[in-house]
Order: C-alpha cells, then sequence, then structure tokens
C-alpha cells in the first residue's frame, strides 16, 4: 500500500510540473503594430500616435524599457503592469524639425513578454 501511495504521489507531482510548464506567461502583442503618417509638414511640429498593446497571456506584463532609434522619436508609456487580457498605450512622437524626406523608425519595446524586443513602427514623409 506504501509503493502505491508513493507511486501515486509521484505521478501527482509530475502531472503538476507539466501543467506549470504550458503557462504562458506574460505575452504582448499589437493588432496594428505598423502606424504610417503619411505626409506631414515640417513647419507643423510634433506629430504623435498611440499604439494599443495587449496582454494575451496569462500573467501581469511588464513594460521594462522602450527604445527609440534617435532623439527625433520619444516614447511614453506606463509603469504599471498590464493585467492579463488588458491592454495598455505606449505613445510616440516624431519631430520631424530638420529631417525632410521619407522616415521609417522601429521603436523596441523590451518586457517581460517577449524575449528580446517587441517592435513598433512609425513611417510617412516630412515635406
Amino acid at each position: 500500500m506504501k509503493r502505491f501511495a508513493l507511486i501515486f504521489s509521484a505521478l501527482l507531482l509530475c502531472i503538476g510540473f507539466v501543467v506549470a510548464q504550458n503557462g504562458k506567461g506574460a505575452v504582448i502583442s499589437s493588432a496594428a503594430p505598423e502606424f504610417d503618417f503619411g505626409i506631414i509638414k515640417e513647419a507643423n511640429g510634433k506629430v504623435s500616435h498611440t499604439f494599443v498593446i495587449k496582454n494575451v497571456g496569462d500573467a501581469p506584463l511588464v513594460i521594462t524599457r522602450v527604445a527609440t532609434p534617435c532623439a527625433c522619436t520619444t516614447p511614453e508609456y506606463s509603469q504599471e503592469p498590464i493585467a492579463p487580457g488588458r491592454e495598455g498605450k505606449i505613445t510616440v512622437s516624431f519631430n520631424p524639425a530638420g529631417r525632410p524626406g521619407p522616415f521609417f523608425k522601429n521603436v523596441a519595446v523590451y518586457s517581460n513578454g517577449r524575449d528580446g524586443a517587441f517592435t513598433l513602427r512609425i513611417k510617412g514623409k516630412v515635406e
């Protein structure tokens, strides 16, 4: 009987371990990870777009940092964790001063929801 109880306990422990490994954790996603500003006028100044990101995982999503390629692009985001199934926002601003012509900028979002960066993109043309 003790042998049966020991085998049964070991089986339950293994099943619990497998179930725990199948959890997704935090997962970052966005329905629209790219935004096209179209043609913008340099004289009109800075333009901004707010990206909606979603945590499609089963643990809180924490954005640790948002990196931009140059000083012309600046991000704003909440430091609060995003609960599973909930949405957060990242606002990216672009300053066209002294940058005529087409632009294409990648914005790297680092979080616990992905190895490496999740990439958001903005593009357009400055006149």
